[in-house]
């Protein structure tokens, strides 16, 4: 097992064990792909990586991040998808989608115009939802609690969304519930103070999560994988841990969950995050060996033989590569020349072998 051998899960391989993590673009309008997303999401692709996960796309209008985010709450969204699996998958990469829900970090600018709350004039919408009323930071907006009836308006919205996903070409699918968004809100003490069966214990703040993956895979082909993107941990005593993320990846194996993409914080602002080469990795490694399941590594991973590193000791079974794919798209085809392989240029490139 190496960064660079192929991979099964379910029925599908991947050839190579290197995928593009989720960026957001902030280059969509009324949430639909265009030719921006086409050339970055599809030169990724002809760059040799295994998978291309797209940005977070929401379910619902009012869950986006930004109002230049991608969505999938209508058909019209799915079919402008289409046209970009399709030439990924022609180029050799399976192609993934990411559902999500930003909750109360939702109606934001784009980072270049400050990353903060978007008000009407700028886009944004007023209705921000949550687990409980408590706003993301000083200065933002307080989120409207989540009644029991828009909770499963908001699973059946996932569930419609993984549907228009499968009819655009998608197979991988994978769950949004880190960084401080929707689902995570759920999850972590720090922003779940309800009373109800969603909030209070662990069993409480897992549902949501739970009851999410189930609407999915009911919707996601048997023989497609789905993954589940979680912050392991929220860098803060009292909030979510990587003892909680092992016991719920427990929960979602066999709920037909196949990895679990291994990430970190989020839900708070202001947090200290010890980052560094590989900061996340070893949460990707407990969780495997703890919950029995495959994962992803992602964070500050940048040389090929760091990252094969990762796959060859069993740390992890995927890593997720992000800003080092935005500085060389070909990283893949480099990365099999340090480790000594013969990377598959495409023929209109042929010239780069030489």
């Amino acid at each position: 097992m190496s960064l660079l051998s192929p991979l099964t899960i379910r029925e599908v391989q991947f050839r190579n064990r290197i995928a593009v993590s989720p960026m957001c673009q902030y280059s969509a309008q009324e949430g639909l792909a265009n030719d921006w997303h086409f050339v970055h999401l599809g030169s990724r692709a002809v760059g040799g990586v295994g998978l291309v996960i797209t940005e977070a796309t929401a379910v619902v209008p009012e869950g986006r991040i930004s109002p230049a985010d991608l969505g999938l709450w209508n058909d019209k969204q799915g079919e402008a998808l289409a046209r970009i699996t399709h030439f990924m998958e022609s180029h050799g990469a399976v192609a993934g989608v990411q559902l999500a829900h930003a909750g109360r970090k939702a109606s934001t600018s784009a980072p270049w115009l400050g990353g903060k709350p978007a008000g009407e004039e700028e886009g944004g919408w007023k209705k921000i939802m949550a687990p409980s009323a408590i706003a993301f930071d000083e200065g933002w907006p307080v989120p409207q609690a989540m009644t029991a009836a828009e909770i499963q308006d908001l699973i059946r919205a996932f569930a419609s969304a993984t549907r228009r996903a499968r009819e655009a070409g998608f197979r991988v699918l994978e769950v949004h519930a880190a960084h401080g968004y929707l689902l995570h809100e759920f999850l972590s003490p720090f922003s779940n103070q309800r009373t109800d069966v969603y909030g209070g214990s662990f069993e409480g703040r897992i549902r949501l999560v739970c009851e999410v993956v189930e609407a999915v895979r009911g919707e996601w082909p048997e023989q497609l994988p789905l993954f589940v993107r979680f912050s392991c941990q929220d860098w803060k005593d009292g909030g979510w841990t990587l003892e909680d993320t092992v016991a719920l990846s427990k929960r979602l194996k066999p709920l037909g969950v196949d990895l679990i993409d291994c990430s970190s914080g989020g839900i708070l602002p202001h947090v200290k995050i010890p980052a560094g080469p590989g900061y996340q990795v070893a949460f990707a490694e407990r969780v495997r060996r703890e919950a029995g399941i495959l994962t992803a590594a992602v964070g500050m991973i940048v040389a090929p033989q760091q990252a094969d590193t990762i796959v060859r000791t069993g740390q992890a079974d995927m890593v997720l590569l992000a800003r080092e794919l935005l500085r060389d798209p070909y990283w893949p085809l480099h990365a099999a020349v340090a480790l000594g392989q013969k990377g598959s240029w495409p023929e209109q490139y042929v010239r780069a072998r030489d």
